[in-house]
């Protein structure tokens, strides 16, 4: 497997990244066989894993922890931290407070001294940006972290987030971590062209589109989502961009056949592909779903393929912008309305 460097950090990263959604209580349930498919992410050359401390309520940082134990310094280990962690309203969000006292359970859930990458999963309209960046900070200084990064942040929202810390004289968000498929090309117009810039990695999720591109959901079997934590407005399958979505499925299909590839091939080196993209997290439940996603790493899509997707996507357009994680406080009616 090809690496691939994160931004300027001088870290080489494989152009699949782990991620751990599904281990534990919202999708495989079962942690040895969990276990079992990170050791063999590892073993095809996978050296990128992505958690979260919300994922299953902790359970799958814990999971990961035991997964790596004994290979850690194999692994650049990436989690985040905001998203609620309980009923107590402290408990969650970008504040000092919270980052000093969550990345301490995340230390502990993943049986590690040291994060190698501790991302904000969304920005924080109630927290000034330094604040956050100033609790990062310390937080490197202190050898616990070793790199920062966002998820779902906006191109202005990075921009900000990159003068801050140069006005400031604070560390930088490295990477940013946004949602990106053949159905979710919205980054393509803003957020790619601004980590770009800006020389950061892009760790885009959800390649298959929250299963839409894995062959699960056509117009003559729509499946269901494999997570309880997936929004039920990605799958409302009354709504006219989703009745899109099943259409522009089908041309795919037909495109990754016509190539000689499968469409869960066609969609990951499609986003792994792109230029401004250093790696594609990919969120396997099953052993088999892993096996399926690993072929797309020695794929290069041609200019006729990519050609034909346009046709079908336009570039820089999300089908369902239910599907787009940024932007979605600033569009709240309250934010909207005189």
């Amino acid at each position: 497997m090809d690496y691939r460097p994160l931004g300027r950090t001088g870290v080489q990263v494989s152009p699949l990244c782990l991620g751990t959604m599904m281990f534990g209580p919202w999708g495989n349930q079962d942690e040895a066989d969990s276990i079992h498919i990170i050791h063999r992410a590892l073993d095809a050359g996978i050296n990128f894993i992505d958690t979260a401390d919300v994922y299953s309520g902790g359970v799958s940082e814990e999971i990961t922890g035991k997964a790596i134990a004994g290979r850690r310094d194999d692994v650049f280990l990436a989690t985040k931290f905001f998203m609620p962690m309980g009923e107590n309203p402290n408990h969650r969000g970008g504040s000092r407070r919270w980052i000093i006292q969550e990345v301490e359970n995340s230390l502990r859930r993943l049986g590690t001294d040291w994060i190698d990458l501790y991302q904000v999963h969304r920005p924080d309209p109630a927290v000034d940006i330094e604040e956050t960046l100033g609790a990062l900070s310390d937080l490197v200084h202190q050898g616990k972290v070793r790199y920062i990064g966002s998820s779902s942040f906006s191109g202005s929202q990075i921009v900000e987030a990159q003068w801050a810390s140069r006005d400031r004289n604070l560390e930088r968000f490295v990477t940013e971590q946004p949602p990106y498929s053949i159905l979710v090309r919205g980054i393509e117009e803003d957020i790619l062209p601004t980590t770009q810039r800006n020389g950061m990695g892009t760790l885009t999720y959800s390649p298959l589109a929250a299963g839409w591109l894995s062959g699960k959901w056509r117009k003559d079997a729509a499946g269901k989502p494999a997570s309880s934590a997936r929004p039920s407005a990605r799958f409302d399958m009354s709504s006219p961009a989703n009745q899109r979505k099943l259409d522009v499925v089908e041309n795919l299909a037909q495109l990754a056949e016509k190539n000689d590839m499968t469409l869960i091939e066609m969609a990951i080196a499609f986003a792994i592909n792109h230029p401004g993209v250093t790696a594609a997290i990919v969120g396997p439940r099953t052993m088999e779903q892993l096996e399926s996603y690993l072929p797309a790493t020695e794929l290069a899509l041609s200019t006729e393929i990519l050609d034909q997707i346009d046709a079908l996507v336009a570039p820089g357009v999300t089908i369902n912008p239910d599907d787009n994680s940024y932007g979605t406080h600033e569009l709240q009616p309250a934010a909207r309305r005189r």
